[in-house]
């Protein structure tokens, strides 16, 4: 987004050529301050950032940590919130915003492929362990049969939710499903175990109506849910994590060296951007990088 320049117009009916020479030269002086910064130097073509992030822990990281140490730099940052995984993804597109930050390189690759977008992972941030929270039931080690749980019901979450619970030994899915895996992916159910597919957002408002719900890291922290509470949680050092849920700063490819794009990420990827995350968010979210 560029700023807008404003101009001062001065008119003058002086008489005289001198006075005449004496205006002109103003009006020089004046070009000259709006076409250089203060010390001389040429602005950059734009000095604000728009970024489009979900509520918490994005916005927050956003507002809280980064919009200052941009403001050193010079850039101005503003964050506009969104509680859907599509519309970030067209306004990026479309030039609303100049990048986003809420989704998972899973979420980023899938949501490309359906939309014939070619939207770019610029930097990982951080990720969000996906916990098991406890409803009706408490004790995951011996679940009850015929138990009840809860799990994303989107293609990119729902694969995540169950090879957690087959982590736990709880379920057996065949060996092809991977990430991409739902509850007919099961091969072994020893328990009788069922799910329960709603859409991520609502599982925090519906995990008392079920014994347990797999629920993704940023709408547990929304909904005040600690990563402590939950009776099982992923492992954050995994392959899968790291190669398919860091959470990503995405732009387009024309703005993939934006300087401050570029910023952004370097302000995000530091020891004491770990240190911020540990403060606020405890375990619930970890830095990626």
């Amino acid at each position: 987004m560029n700023l807008i320049n404003t101009s001062v117009s001065r008119r003058s009916f002086l008489a005289g050529a001198g006075a005449l020479i004496a205006a002109g030269s103003l009006a020089a002086c004046n070009s000259g301050d709006n076409a250089t910064s203060g010390n001389g130097s040429a602005p950059a073509e734009s000095t604000k950032l728009v970024v489009a992030a979900s509520p918490s822990p994005h916005a927050v990281i956003l507002n809280d940590y980064a919009a200052s140490r941009l403001a050193d730099e010079g850039i101005e940052l503003e964050v506009k919130e969104y509680t859907d995984y599509i519309l970030p993804n067209q306004d990026t597109t479309s030039g609303d915003v100049d990048a986003n930050y809420f989704q998972h390189i899973n979420y980023l690759n899938n949501y490309n492929e359906e939309n014939g977008t070619d939207l770019v992972n610029v930097g990982k941030i951080h990720f969000e362990p996906m916990g098991v929270f406890p409803g009706k039931s408490s004790d995951i080690d011996n679940i009850a049969d015929g138990a009840t749980i809860a799990v994303p019901n989107d293609p990119t979450n729902e694969g995540r939710a169950l090879l957690l619970l087959q982590d736990l030994g709880l379920i057996t899915l065949d060996s092809d499903a991977g990430i991409t895996a739902t509850p007919n992916n099961i091969v072994d159910n020893p328990h009788n175990i069922q799910f329960s597919e709603q859409e991520a957002a609502a599982l925090p408002r519906t995990v008392a109506d079920v014994d347990f719900a797999v629920i993704n890291g940023n709408y547990a922290i929304d909904a005040g849910l600690k990563l402590e509470d939950a009776v099982a949680q992923e492992d954050a050092s995994s392959d899968v994590i790291q190669e398919e849920y860091a959470n990503v700063i995405v732009t387009t490819p024309e703005k993939e060296d934006d300087e401050r794009i570029t910023k952004l990420v370097k302000i995000l990827q530091t020891d004491d951007f770990k240190a911020f995350l540990k403060e606020t968010f405890g375990d619930a979210v970890q830095a990626a990088f």
